[in-house]
């Protein structure tokens, strides 16, 4: 027991503490198991690696500033069957990651959008990546906020920095010129450099009228579509499909229904 004393407090100093905590119930394992000492000593770094992979996802899914934890296998796509299932999947291997390219989500409201912009977000920490979400209302202000301030190039630091930028719900709200000038700063200074994954509930043609400026519009999608996948979702809002599960709402029209 002294042994075992003197090997936790050991272990406590050098930092492991995950492994110190467990060391009293490998020990037990070990003995009824019969373990030998190499695998017991695996079986006790195994404890304190776990912990630090779950403590570093922790910390780099905080910093990433996403939304939720969903993963892909959380995304229901027997109910948007539009999705080429295996094409997300493809996306899964981050290789647009270490290409440089660009992800974009297109739909209406409520179809999963930010889901797999987040899911692919956390595959991406879980391979080491940087990543960090953001709403597309919130970067153009703070972007125009900043350039209107003279601090532009210290603020862009922040969406270049990242190996992948998250953008959520372009669209929703319409731009000014200078949001849409400083858009396109970003996203000419990402360009083969950093990947963006962009929600959208709006199709490429309607960006000249979001951003208040067709020349602009053409150009940022000139820089994001050069290397890009484009997933459209046609379908069903998840939101308004739970709503119809609880009888707050009634069934979705039928085509040709114009009432």
């Amino acid at each position: 027991m002294i042994d075992l004393e003197r090997c936790r407090v050991s272990l406590e100093h050098l930092g492991l503490t995950q492994a110190a905590m467990a060391l009293d119930g490998l020990v037990e394992t070990a003995a009824r198991k019969e373990m030998v000492y190499p695998e017991f000593l695996a079986e006790l770094l195994q404890v304190e690696m776990t912990a630090r992979r779950e403590r570093y996802l922790r910390t780099r899914t905080r910093l990433a500033h996403l939304p939720y934890r969903r993963t892909l296998e959380d995304f229901d796509f027997a109910f948007q069957p539009s999705i080429d299932e295996r094409q997300i999947r493809e996306l899964t291997s981050l290789a647009f990651v270490t290409e440089a390219s660009n992800v974009l989500f297109l739909g209406p409201p409520g179809v999963g959008k930010t889901h797999l912009a987040t899911a692919l977000g956390l595959r991406a920490i879980e391979q080491g990546h940087g990543v960090y979400f953001v709403r597309a209302h919130d970067l153009l202000e703070d972007l125009s906020r900043a350039q209107v301030e003279h601090r532009l190039e210290r603020r862009m630091r922040v969406y270049l920095a990242p190996k992948v930028l998250v953008i959520d719900e372009f669209g929703v709200w319409p731009c000014d010129r200078v949001a849409a000038t400083a858009l396109f700063t970003l996203v000419s200074a990402r360009y083969e450099r950093g990947s963006i994954v962009l929600t959208s509930n709006k199709g490429f043609a309607e960006w000249g009228e979001v951003l208040g400026d067709s020349v602009v519009a053409t150009a940022i999608l000139d820089r994001l579509l050069h290397h890009s996948h484009v997933v459209n979702i046609r379908g069903e809002s998840y939101r308004l499909r739970e709503k119809r599960r609880a009888g707050t709402l009634g069934p979705p029209p039928r085509e040709g229904d114009n009432r």
